[in-house]
């Protein structure tokens, strides 16, 4: 389990293209570009910002091999969040929430093995 608070004010200091950059995967920051308003996009942002810090923390991140571009936290046609990345293998399911308000964005992860794939 992993969980992770973000004060959108200190994201919004922190914005810039090399930020961003650091931050988003190619498809998360396609979908960024895309959002016209600027609150939207700070809570987008952070909200990426958390998910990926909960992950770090479910997966107790180690050695420091992994990035926070390795991990791309798309929506489905519902929007529900979830992951895509090569650092997981097919038995990991890895459960997503993220929530925002004007100030913060959190999220929670839990991460768990589906015996399905034994």
């Amino acid at each position: 389990m992993g969980i992770d608070l973000v004060d959108l004010k200190r994201i919004k200091e922190l914005v810039d293209d090399r930020f961003v950059d650091r931050i988003l995967s190619i498809d998360e920051k396609k979908m960024y570009d895309n959002i016209a308003d600027e609150q939207t996009k700070l809570s987008y942002l952070g909200g990426r910002f958390a998910a990926k810090e909960a992950i770090f923390k479910a997966v107790s991140k180690g050695k420091g091999n992994t990035y926070y571009k390795d991990f791309s936290v798309l929506n489905d046609e519902n929007g529900k969040p979830y992951v895509v990345s090569n650092h997981f293998t097919n038995d990991v399911i890895i459960h997503l929430t993220i929530t925002h308000t004007s100030d913060y964005a959190m999220c929670y992860c839990l991460i768990e093995k589906n015996e399905e794939f034994k």
